[in-house]
This record gives structure tokens, C-alpha cells and sequence, in this order.
């Protein structure tokens, strides 16, 4: 196996798994950059495979782990930890998002950042994990991954419906109902969202590619803040 290009080392490092060279450059190239390079390969066969390798490795972490559960209760958490919100906090978490190949216009609309490309990228490099060193060491990348997720009971409706989530703390604890102002950057075939959302006495802003999910990626992060204080 050729070695990990040095700039790749400390994903590698983090992810906790060394992935082949060429597998690990596939995951992690967006559509844009193979379309602006000759209509090369690009990772959403990876992403297709992880998907797959996440849900299973989820269900059955939560299956043998809460033997009381319910179904309806199962599907809720596998659902807030395999969302696209969650997967993005995880790709942010090991920085994942200087890594990925994008074209020049999702460079330019702040791609780096969008949740949908950062989860949709974190589940390509667990697609090339299984093909590379197989599939416990697929599992034991989306648990370690995940786990701390599935740790923190709280975020269940949170990362599920967030807006929700949000409103219902911001009552409960007196605070000023959230309100959300979002606009927007790029062509209207690639456009960057950013909401910012005001409650209580501060501001959480996120990004999105639409703006449902830059309004869910900021109320998500202002949860987290105003569960905090409470």
C-alpha cells in the first residue's frame, strides 16, 4: 500500500484508521472538482456503500446496548445520530472539511462548511474503511466516531428537529423565542445558505445548502449553548 500523502496524515490520525492512498482521494473528492477535472470518479458510490455500513453498525450498537427500547424509540436515536446534521458535527470534529476536493464554486460558496457535502463526505470515507481494511474496522470507525453521540441521550430531539428542540427550551427556561434571518451567496444551481438565530442573549449561525438546513444547523448550535446555561 502506498503511503498516506503527509497533508492526509493527520486525518488519518484522527479517524484512527489508515485507509488506502487511492481510496481515501476518492472519498474524499466531491462531484464538483471531478467535473471541473475531466469528468473523473468521485466519492457518492463511497458514500452509497457507507451509508449502508453506518446504519448497520448504528442499529446494531443500539439494539444490543438498550435491550428495553422499543422500536419506535430505537429508530428516534439511530435517526438523530445518522442525520445529516450529526454527521456533519462529526466531520467538524476531526476537521474534515480542509481535506475534501471541491470545485471553484463550492470552494467559493463556502463548501468546505455545508453540512450536506461534510456528511455526505463522512460517510464516503467509511465506504473506502470497509473496502480497505474491511468491515470491523469499518464498524469500529463509525462507533468511535458515534459513539459519543449516542452518549448524550439530550440530543435525541435535538438533532432530529431542532427548531422544535430549540423553541420548546427557550420557553421552558423563559428566554426569548428564537428568530431566524438567513441569506444566501452563489448561482441559484449551487447556493450557500447562512441563518443566524437570536435567543435569549446570544447568536448561533450555521450554513446549508438550502435554507431549512442552515436554519437547523444554527438552532442545533444554539440548543447547545442555551442547554448549557440551563
Amino acid at each position: 500500500m502506498a503511503e498516506v500523502a503527509p497533508e492526509r496524515a493527520a486525518l488519518t490520525d484522527k479517524l484512527g484508521v489508515v485507509i488506502d492512498p487511492e481510496l481515501l482521494s476518492l472519498a474524499l473528492t466531491h462531484r464538483s472538482w471531478a467535473y471541473e477535472h475531466g469528468q473523473g470518479p468521485h466519492n457518492e458510490r463511497l458514500e452509497f456503500l457507507g451509508d449502508s455500513v453506518l446504519g448497520q453498525a448504528v442499529t446494531v450498537r443500539l439494539f444490543t446496548a438498550n435491550p428495553t427500547l422499543d422500536e419506535g424509540a430505537l429508530a428516534k436515536r439511530r435517526a438523530s445520530v445518522v442525520s445529516t446534521v450529526a454527521l456533519a458535527q462529526v466531520a467538524r470534529g476531526i476537521g474534515l472539511g480542509e481535506h475534501v476536493m471541491l470545485g471553484r464554486g463550492e470552494e467559493q460558496t463556502g463548501g468546505r462548511d455545508k453540512d450536506s457535502i461534510l456528511a455526505d463526505t463522512m460517510e464516503a470515507v467509511i465506504g473506502a474503511t470497509y473496502l480497505s481494511v474491511g468491515p470491523d474496522a469499518a464498524t469500529g470507525l463509525v462507533l468511535r466516531l458515534i459513539d459519543p453521540l449516542l452518549d448524550d441521550p439530550d440530543r435525541y430531539d435535538a438533532a432530529i428537529d431542532p427548531k422544535t428542540t430549540l423553541q420548546e427550551l427557550a420557553s421552558r427556561t423563559g428566554a426569548t423565542p428564537p428568530v431566524y434571518a438567513v441569506t444566501s451567496t452563489g448561482p441559484d444551481h449551487s447556493r450557500a445558505f447562512t441563518a443566524t438565530v437570536t435567543v435569549a442573549d446570544f447568536s448561533a449561525e450555521g450554513t446549508g445548502s438550502s435554507k431549512k438546513q442552515a436554519e437547523m444547523a444554527a438552532a442545533l448550535l444554539a440548543w447547545r449553548e442555551l442547554s448549557g446555561r440551563a
